[in-house]
């Protein structure tokens, strides 16, 4: 492995929540940033773009031919219908980034962001059987069916074991950040639900369950992931470990959803009686966006490019306590802590002046 490479970050998913968020924070560090993803080249200034399909072997070989990225960040996955779909497609995308960088030999360290599927189990069996009590910590046994995060681990740990270059696992809970197209996004989810409820004149209804609504949680911010992604790649003793990474904070959602709509300028409804998912409560909205994006000069006119409701029933709709132990990572050395309501707070004034989301 070239130990003589100038260090270069290798962001995979540039344009994701965590890979933004990851891009923002090594630019403002004066790091080297490639930033790689499908369509589009990075929105922060200063990263290099790299544009290719991760679903693509030959053309991830030919984007990164020449560089010489010393930190790789995988913080992409592609939804497919199915858990057997989901491990080919996701665990060929691990395979075939590090393959594309390996002949250039100047990688020392693989992050790879995965989330807390990795203790409740994929899309097609999530929460079902015996799953770990919660708070979930990292030495947990892995559960008895097949699970892409799983592979994708797999592919890193053989490619590491080859390469010779250390490693690092992030399980990271719900992701408050900003990405316009991300299939995965509850913060910009719920500032859009709020902009149809003013604009049609309904309450903020809560979708969840009963034990969401009442029982406690915690949520990881983008930027909170990104500094964890950073500390692990230049900390020796972080390296070849799995890490939660969560705010360090916990909540319970009867309290952080009136805070929630009084800063979204709408009126709160709790839960009442059973789960009211937003696929129910927001079909047929689309219009109302288009609307709304053009009286007020909107990025993305398309409601399904901005919200994921399905996403957001999910991870609301859980009929079990969620949450994670940061024990390993504060014996380990890192100390980052953040606020989830002012994670929101942030993440909704950020919305609002990029133009994702009008102003209340």
């Amino acid at each position: 492995m070239d130990t003589t490479s100038p260090p270069t970050a290798l962001v995979v998913g540039a344009t994701g929540i965590a890979g933004s968020a990851l891009c923002r924070l090594l630019v403002g560090e004066g790091r080297t940033v490639l930033g790689l993803s499908r369509r589009s080249s990075s929105e922060v200034p200063g990263v290099v773009g790299v544009t290719a399909d991760l679903t693509d072997a030959e053309g991830l070989r030919r984007a990164l031919d020449g560089h010489r990225p010393t930190s790789v960040f995988i913080t992409a996955w592609a939804r497919q219908d199915t858990e057997e779909e989901n491990i080919r497609v996701n665990a060929a995308m691990v395979r075939d980034v590090l393959d594309a960088v390996r002949p250039a030999g100047s990688v020392r360290h693989v992050a790879l962001v995965t989330g807390l599927k990795h203790y409740l189990g994929p899309f097609e069996a999530y929460g079902q059987g015996d799953v770990p009590d919660s708070p979930f910590h990292e030495d947990e046994d892995r559960l008895p069916y097949p699970n892409f995060y799983y592979a994708q681990e797999d592919e890193l740990f053989a490619a590491a074991a080859r390469d010779g270059f250390t490693w690092s696992v992030h399980r990271a809970h719900t992701i408050i950040g900003s990405a316009v197209g991300n299939a995965m996004n509850m913060g910009q989810t719920l500032a859009a639900q709020a902009a149809i409820c003013r604009a049609t004149g309904r309450p903020f209804v809560f979708p969840g369950s009963r034990t969401q609504w009442d029982g406690l949680t915690d949520m990881t911010d983008a930027g909170l992931l990104a500094e964890h992604l950073w500390w692990a790649a230049t900390t020796p003793a972080a390296a070849d470990t799995a890490f939660n990474i969560a705010n360090g904070d916990l909540f319970r959602w009867r309290w952080l959803w009136p805070r929630l709509a009084e800063r979204l300028g709408v009126e709160p409804e709790g839960f009442s009686g059973g789960p009211r998912p937003l696929e129910e409560q927001m079909a047929g909205s689309g219009p109302v966006w288009a609307r709304l994006a053009g009286a007020h000069g909107l990025r993305e006119p398309d409601l399904d490019r901005v919200a994921s409701w399905w996403h957001t029933d999910g991870d609301l709709g859980r009929d079990l306590e969620c949450l994670t132990d940061m024990a390993r990572s504060r014996a380990a050395g890192f100390v980052g802590h953040r606020s989830t309501l002012q994670s929101f707070l942030d993440l909704f004034d950020r919305l609002e002046s990029d133009g994702v989301v009008p102003r209340p």
